[in-house]
This record gives structure tokens, sequence and C-alpha cells, in this order.
């Protein structure tokens, strides 16, 4: 009598799985209820669909699940059983809005379906290019599919380092104690680009002078041939000693290290050896996993701006690409950065629904596994005007992000920034700024010009 034969990892899965080599694509059904999930062993990934009626979504939810994980259109030999059992993606649920139980009206053409697919962790590991690739990758192709968010398991974010200083940490590197915390104020220095390192260095001083606590390099402006990083570190460092003697208030200045690979981390290596205070990355243009090696980096000992350009590219659409909650919160948060330009939806140019802002800043700031909580910096076309709905809807630990409302104001850039500053010392006394504005000239002129709340308009 033969010896018994092992149970295969097929047997020991809690639902049988059928032989991919014997059924179509369509026959396969990886499903399985909520409950019979273990969360702690998968990713969640939930989507958006929105398909003509002819389409049965709740029998094309397990090939989208087949494709982005063990499978492809056809059935193959090698997808075994036992392959299956540990690696194949399981569809969790299947809701369709509005849900629909005994007939579709005859007026519909497309049905639309919240879909859960549950990804085996062991296929993606504690990276950015396999998480995107298992849950995005080529359904992205597929018509209108947009993913909505990302539930992780403990374990894959353990893999994480997240921010290295975090909100805690940026108030310590600028003295802040925590009983004076206060909105931070930030300054992207304007023109964007083209301007010589002298005139650079006098718009950062001014601006610091005025009090703003960090001043960054415009996005548009990293290790050009008219205007070398280092070149700006060394003078710009020097402002900020100057301005601390005068004011006894320190400036973070975040350098733009964007560029190529490696040089971005010889330029950022050489940036911290200069003196340099702080670094700015462009995240999606270098790719989340440069600027999380960036931030793991044990020679890179200062926080890390993490700027948002590129990211309408991902969550513009409504019914395609990812949604801004994971391009502007939890993918930067994974990969290190200690704060996040993101765009201001209560007054600001950029077209951003007011309830997707707030959604962000939680997946910013809202407990995430061990992760430190990144400082979300609102910011786009902000005057101080705009102070009093950021603070409301964020709180006092955040950074204001303002360019042209400090660097146009009739008197200076150091009128623009004590402006602002004004206005947030008016806000977090209560003061409405109308009245704050009669007190303090610099804010009044503002007010005067800003006086109305920029709004998009479609």
């Amino acid at each position: 009598m033969p010896a018994p034969k092992k149970k295969s990892a097929a047997k020991k899965a809690k639902a049988p799985v059928p032989e991919a080599c014997d059924l179509g694509p369509y026959a396969a059904e990886p499903r399985s209820l909520p409950e019979g999930i273990d969360f702690e062993e998968n990713v969640i990934a939930t989507y958006y669909v929105s398909f003509p009626k002819e389409l049965d979504v709740v029998a094309l939810a397990p090939v989208l699940a087949i494709e982005q994980s063990t499978g492809t259109w056809t059935p193959v030999p090698g997808e075994t059983p036992e392959i299956r059992a540990q690696h194949v993606a399981k569809v969790v649920n299947v809701f369709e809005c509005p849900d629909y139980e005994w007939a579709i009206p005859s007026d519909v053409t497309d049905r639309q379906h919240i879909v859960q697919i549950a990804f085996p962790a062991a296929n993606i590991e504690a990276q950015i290019p396999m998480l995107l690739t298992a849950c995005l990758g080529n359904i992205s192709m597929g018509g209108k599919i947009k993913l909505l968010d990302l539930r992780m398991p403990k374990a894959l974010l353990d893999g994480f380092q997240g921010p290295k200083f975090g909100i805690d940490g940026i108030y310590k590197a600028l003295g802040i104690s925590k009983n004076k915390r206060r909105p931070l104020l930030n300054n992207m220095i304007k023109p964007c680009s083209g301007y010589p390192l002298e005139v650079g260095t006098e718009l950062f001083y001014k601006a610091a002078l005025g009090g703003c606590d960090v001043v960054k390099d415009d996005e548009l402006i990293a290790d050009m041939a008219y205007n070398k990083v280092i070149a700006r570190v060394k003078a710009y460092m020097k402002k900020e000693k100057r301005v601390f003697e005068e004011t006894g208030e320190h400036t973070l200045y975040t350098v733009n290290v964007t560029d190529r690979l490696p040089k971005m981390f010889d330029l950022a290596h050489a940036v911290v050896e200069a003196g340099g205070n702080a670094l700015m990355v462009n995240y999606l243009a270098i790719g989340p996993e440069a600027m999380r090696s960036l931030a793991e980096d044990k020679n890179v000992g200062v926080p890390i701006l993490a700027h948002m350009d590129c990211a309408g590219a991902f969550y513009m659409s409504p019914e395609h690409g990812v949604s801004s909650s994971i391009v502007l919160g939890k993918i930067p948060r994974l990969c290190g950065a200690d704060f996040l330009v993101v765009p201001f939806a209560l007054g600001g140019k950029a077209p951003y629904l007011p309830e997707r802002f707030r959604q962000t800043t939680m997946t910013l700031t809202y407990p995430f596994g061990d992760l430190l909580p990144t400082m979300p910096m609102p910011s786009g076309g902000m005057t101080p005007i705009n102070v009093p709905d950021a603070v409301r809807e964020l709180g006092r630990e955040i950074m204001i992000g303002s360019g042209g409302g400090i660097h146009a104001h009739p008197y200076g850039p150091v009128a623009g920034a004590r402006a602002f500053r004004q206005a947030i010392e008016a806000t977090m006394s209560g003061i409405p700024l109308e009245e704050a504005g009669q007190q303090y000239e610099e804010l009044g002129v503002s007010m005067g010009i800003w006086g109305k709340k920029t709004e998009f308009k479609m």
C-alpha cells in the first residue's frame, strides 16, 4: 500500500480550489466572504467600477482578481491548485449602487459597482511598485475602473519606516515647544524658476525675516546650470543664521534635490554636508520608492518635503486612476514624507473637492500602523484670507503654503510674510481677520487686495 500523501496547500484552503487547467476564466471563481479572509494576510483593494449593463460584474470581478495575481486570459497548466491556494487574489465584496434587486430600469446604460479584492501580501511584500502593480496594474487599462482605497495589513505596514521626523520632529527642528504650537508658514520662492542665485538669496532672506518657518524651492527649479543646489544651500543657510540672530526664529530651507538617479542621492548627501537642514523632492516624478530610499538613508538626517506635482494624472478622473487619498496620502506617508503639499480646496486655485481634501489630510495624520503622521501643507493660490478656513478644517498642526500671496504684497516679501503671521495669530486668538486687519498694516493691505476667497470654476 502506498504511503499516504501529504495534504496539499489546496486541501488546507478553507474553500475548494478548482483546477485552473480544466476551467475557463469565467468559471474559475476565486471568491470569499469577508469573514473567510484573513485581513492580516491580504491587502484589501477597493474599486469603483462602471461597465455597460450587459456585463455581469459579479462574474467579471473574479477574472480581474485572477488577472492581477496568478492567471491570465486563458488557463495555463502552471497555475496549479497549490499556487492558486497561496497566491490567487479573491473577490470579497461586490456592491452595486443603486442596489438593483429585481429589475434594471430600461433607461440605465451603465451599472456602477464597488468591488473589493483581497491580494495576498506574499505577492506584494513591503514595496510600492508591487503594491501598485498588483492592485492597479493591467486592469487600469480595463475601462472605467478607479482604485479607491488600499487597506494594508500590519505585517506589510511594519516593513515601512515612514516619516523620520513627522509633525513632532518638524516642530522640534524649528525649536517650537509643544505648548506654543501654531500653524507653520511656508513660502515657495517666486518666480518659480529662471532667477540667479543672488535674487533667490535675497528673496529667501526677506521671506524668512518676515516670519516664514519654512522656505522651499519651487518644484520647477532643482540643480540647474543657472542656479546650482549647493550654491543655494550655502548662501541661504548664511541668511538663515542671520535671521535667527535677528528674530530668534529658525527657518528650514527645503532645497529641491529632484534629479536623475543616483545623482539625487549624491546631491542630498552634499546638501547635508554643506549645512542644509531640509530637503524637497517631486516624489511622483522621481518615483515614491526613490523618495523612500532617501527618507531611509541614515546619512540624510533632515526632514523631507514631498511635492504633489503629477498627482492629477493619477486621481483627477472620476472613473479612472487612483484616489487622491492614496496618491496624496497613503503612498507619500509610507515612503517617508515628513510634510506634503496638498491642493487647498477651500479657496485656493486648485480644483479639489473639500471632502476629498479632508479625506486626504486624514490619511496623512490619522493612525496608520506605527507610522508617524505627515504634516499636511495646503497650498495653491493661498492668501491670508484663507488661514481661518485652513485652521478650522485641519487644526493648528499644519503648514500653510504661499508663494504669490507673500511675494506679491505691495510692501514686499517681508510684509507679505508678516501678513500671514498676523492672520495666523488672529486666527489662533479667535479674532476675525477684518478686525485684525485694522490693527496690523501688512494684513490690512493684504485683505484689501485679496479680501475675497479664490474659487475655481470648471
